[in-house]
């Protein structure tokens, strides 16, 4: 046995008090003394007061115990008596309730969370007021709605204000989670008690030996049927200024084969249709192509009337396909056309150098070989600009040159390797700290770049020239420069529809993950991580999610609910249903209701019969048995 609520020593100092103040009550009650006289008129006041004398003994000796008993009884009724082991006393449960995208699925009219929540506030109710637990929400991630917790009201707060997120169930995870909880921070382990569906990721599934010892099932009842969305992905044309590419992925979650109808649109207006016969269980993928320059919302849905509504449907937002617009300024607009008509994206328009004036609306500026009367305030690719007035300083104009290196580190020069690349004629640029060398030649720099606003690129000759007509590496290094001075016209991009949790991104080979970003809406960096051209990153709320780099932007919108892609097969030997709240029925027997009741009635007998009833003198010494045999008749023989 032991006491709950107080020591062993606060008990005994308790009770001590308790009845030693009882005690000097009745030492400390004074002795009277009757005294009879004739006549108040023969009255002679003493001459001394009468002594006062303290009794020497305890005239009521069985009251006094019978109170001392009952008071002892009730203190221990306080300080929570029990019958057991103290190390035993509570147990420390964890209810994992399923809150992934799946329990928002309808069985009828009623969700599947609604079901998972009303077991474990029955399976709750069932427990020793002793136990503690410890709810957590498990989807994606599992996540503690409560600590270990006695308090009822608390925990079934947390399970009612619980509601379906949108990634799916890690179950495998989950269980570790609570396992490592009730190491942690726990007593004694009690149960993990799991609450919802079977569906979750197949990578995460639980093994049988890798459950818990006291996993408890409180299944739901899962409908059969739901077909979803799972990829919806749009990506521009590369050969098209204004077309994009729509893949979209639909998986049959049911038991049989489902034809389901799909519509595709963009502001409304069609872009695809058609049905889909998709077997249980399978995936099926289809493409369309449309053009547009304008930005938009682009939806695409399945008319069809099942279990999960919220992966029928899916939207995303499309940028607009905006060319960059380039002004050209030379006398010989033929030698440039060419190349700028190679970018779909680029809208050239060819001026002559006198029609340059500081108001031209454009996005870059094209300089061929002449100089501007001031500085333009756009991003400019000068040609062999002339020795005098040059913004960069020349070290010569003219010559042959032979180029002799690349520096591969500037975004411009990536992907050129080639060193066989002769000049008839080019000018020369002196090394300086303010301007970044992209390519050398003999003597100084063929190829410069000026990174502060506004951008510029200096070359030191003409790529149009008829000797660089068949030169595969003008092309790519016009790409280059066009890409670095407005990268986000000419990057390449994708947009897609996806579910939280884990997101992959398939990179091209070879690419830098340098120049690797991850940015959430408020273009705050994600962490993440790079595996065989793999990139991979986490998040668990809905929103954006953008991947740059390497001339390339990957626009994740995280919306679609993920229902999971297998559903687990539990043990048999796993305990399912409510029970009995409890591995074993509780080792600890609560011991103060009785006490109560008997200190009470202790307490109540000892004022009925010394302290209700008046006994006279003769009788002060009659012990309870005595008195109780007055009101029971004597046993007689039988004749």
């Amino acid at each position: 046995m032991f006491f709950f609520n107080l020591s062993l020593g606060e008990f005994v100092a308790l009770w001590s008090a308790v009845s030693g103040a009882a005690l000097a009550l009745y030492l400390l009650d004074r002795s009277r003394k009757k005294i009879k006289v004739a006549s108040m008129r023969f009255w002679k006041p003493s001459e001394r007061p009468p002594e006062a004398k303290h009794r020497k003994k305890i005239q009521q000796p069985w009251s006094l115990l019978m109170q001392i008993a009952g008071m002892g009884l009730l203190l221990a009724a306080v300080a929570q008596l029990r019958w057991g082991s103290p190390d035993r006393s509570s147990r420390d449960h964890v209810l994992l309730l399923d809150t992934s995208a799946w329990m928002a699925a309808r069985e009828g009219q009623r969700r599947l969370i609604d079901e998972a929540k009303t077991n474990a506030i029955r399976w709750v109710r069932t427990l020793p007021g002793a136990d503690r637990v410890m709810v957590v929400r498990a989807d994606t991630l599992p996540t503690p709605a409560t600590v270990f917790e006695t308090n009822r009201t608390v925990v079934e707060r947390a399970i009612l204000e619980s509601q379906p997120g949108a990634g799916a169930l890690y179950l495998q995870g989950a269980f570790d989670f609570a396992r490592r909880m009730q190491r942690q921070h726990g007593q004694s382990a009690g149960e993990v008690v799991f609450a919802g569906g079977s569906r979750g990721q197949a990578l995460d599934l639980p093994a049988e030996n890798t459950l818990p010892p006291a996993l408890r099932l409180l299944p739901v009842k899962e409908p059969s049927r739901n077909v979803g969305i799972r990829r919806f992905q749009f990506r521009r044309v590369p050969s098209q200024a204004r077309n994009w590419e729509v893949f979209l992925a639909v998986r049959n979650y049911g038991r049989a084969a489902e034809a389901v109808p799909l519509v595709v649109t963009f502001g409304n207006a069609p872009v695809g249709s058609g049905r889909l016969n998709i077997a249980a269980g399978a995936e099926e993928t289809v493409r369309y192509e449309f053009a547009t320059q304008a930005a938009g919302w682009a939806e695409a849905k399945l008319q069809v009337r099942d279990a999960l509504p919220d992966d029928n449907q899916a939207t995303v937002e499309l940028p607009e396909q905006k060319p960059v617009r380039v002004t050209v300024l030379t006398r010989e607009p033929n030698l440039l056309r060419p190349l700028m008509n190679a970018n779909p994206r680029v809208a050239a328009t060819y001026l002559p150098p006198e029609a340059y004036k500081a108001d031209l609306d454009t996005d870059l500026l094209v300089i061929d070989r002449f100089k501007p009367g001031t500085l333009p305030k756009w991003s400019t690719l000068y040609i062999e600009p002339p020795s005098e007035g040059a913004p960069i300083a020349v070290a010569r104009a003219g010559g042959a040159a032979k180029l002799t290196q690349w520096h591969v580190e500037h975004s411009i020069a990536t992907g050129l390797r080639t060193l066989d690349l002769r000049l008839d004629r080019a000018t020369v640029f002196k090394n300086s700290p303010n301007i970044e060398t992209v390519a050398e030649v003999d003597g100084g720099t063929l190829i410069a770049a000026s990174a502060s606003a506004p951008r510029a690129v200096y070359l030191g000759f003409h790529p149009g020239a008829a000797s660089l007509k068949f030169e595969l590496a003008i092309p790519l290094l016009m790409a280059n420069i066009f890409e670095w001075m407005a990268p986000e016209v000419f990057r390449r991009m994708e947009v897609n529809a996806d579910s939280v949790g884990t997101v992959r991104v398939a990179l091209e080979p070879g690419a830098d993950a340098r120049a690797l970003q991850v940015l959430d809406e408020q273009g705050q960096p994600l962490p993440f991580s790079l595996s065989e051209n793999t990139l991979q990153f986490y998040t668990g709320s809905r929103g954006l999610v953008r991947v740059r780099g390497n001339g390339r932007e990957t626009v994740h919108s995280l919306s679609l609910p993920d229902a999971g892609d297998a559903t687990w097969e539990a043990p048999a030997r796993v305990r399912r249903g409510i029970g009995r709240g409890g591995l074993t029925d509780s080792p600890i027997r609560e011991l103060w209701p009785w006490l109560a009741l008997l200190g009470a009635a202790l307490l109540l007998a000892e004022w009925l019969i010394y302290g209700r009833l008046k006994l006279p003198a003769q009788a002060a010494s009659i012990t309870p048995i005595d008195y109780l045999r007055r009101f029971v008749p004597p046993f007689r023989k039988a004749s």
